[in-house]
């Protein structure tokens, strides 16, 4: 079993970091009978959404039988809503309710989403909808106001250093700091891509650990290495051919990248390439999209 599954939260108090959520669904889960039926977890990748949603269905008795979780992979437009819709119908097999998780509903197209608006604001009192999204913004309002709202946030570099510092301790093994402070550096708080960059590095001996910890990031997520370059003030071809390997992504998600790594440099020195950074990067990127992100990197390297 891989680190990641091995830790993965399976109760609400287990969670590390956004206490508030935490703390509102616990309130919330008191009394059942009033608990939302639609609700829409957003925050950036790999900070616990689907995690949350999971557990929120154990809490409600929901067990594998009527438990279903889609992806856009699985969801086929219109045709899926209404089968969603169809289903929504039926009792549970052997649960107290039946879930749907919508992981990255933002991608579902509009028409599906207009689909989906009668049932979210009509639900049966035995089905709840839970809403996973990296981008609310290209959600429908209509969609969004039927939904109670929790914004996912990633951890901070002392909730990090702290699950991490578990783990290597329930794992019998040691880092050095600088192998720590190279996954925080590197995972941009997101306790999944931390929990599998040290899988790796924990798979090595102690001399190849910060090297592993540097590839690995690398090769998880190109956005850090446009990170490091910018910062290291490289010259304009250099930013490029990163670019032309981003092509194809979200270019806000890669502006929530370069602002957290940006910001991680500041805190721990006067950096004013940093803040420079920070500046250039300072608007979201919801309506130029990538090509927002192109300029606003040319304009760093011409400072």
């Amino acid at each position: 079993m891989s680190l990641y599954h091995k830790y993965r939260p399976s109760s609400l108090n287990k969670i590390k970091g956004n206490e508030d959520i935490v703390e509102a669904l616990n309130n919330m889960l008191t009394k059942k009978e009033t608990f939302p039926h639609s609700i829409l977890l957003h925050g950036e990748t790999g900070c616990g959404k689907t995690t949350i949603a999971r557990i929120i269905a154990k809490e409600l008795n929901c067990t594998e039988s009527d438990y279903i979780e889609l992806n856009t992979s699985d969801f086929r437009g219109i045709d899926t809503a209404r089968e969603i819709i169809k289903s929504s119908q039926f009792k549970p097999l052997n649960s107290d309710c039946r879930i749907w998780v919508i992981d990255e509903c933002q991608k579902i197209t509009n028409d599906a989403q207009n689909a989906l608006l009668k049932i979210l604001e009509d639900t049966p009192k035995h089905v709840y909808f839970i809403l996973c999204t990296t981008d609310p913004q290209k959600l429908i309002a209509p969609i969004k106001n039927r939904c109670q709202q929790f914004q996912v946030t990633p951890l901070t570099e002392i909730q990090l250093f702290g699950l991490l510092r578990r783990i290597v301790k329930n794992e019998n093994e040691e880092l050095e700091k600088e192998v720590y402070d190279q996954i925080i550096l590197d995972s941009m708080g997101h306790p999944r891509d931390a929990i599998q960059i040290l899988e790796k590095v924990l798979s090595v001996t102690p001399e190849n650990r910060l090297n592993i910890a540097k590839k690995s990031a690398e090769i998880q997520n190109q956005s850090i290495e446009l990170c490091r370059v910018l910062m290291k003030k490289s010259n304009w071809g250099t930013v490029n051919k990163i670019l032309l390997g981003l092509k194809g992504q979200e270019a806000e998600d890669i502006r929530r990248v370069i602002l957290g790594y940006a910001q991680a440099v500041l805190l721990k020195a006067d950096d004013s390439r940093a803040a420079l950074i920070i500046e250039e990067f300072w608007e979201p990127f919801y309506n130029i999209g990538f090509p927002g992100l192109v300029y606003a990197c040319y304009s760093v390297t011409k400072n």
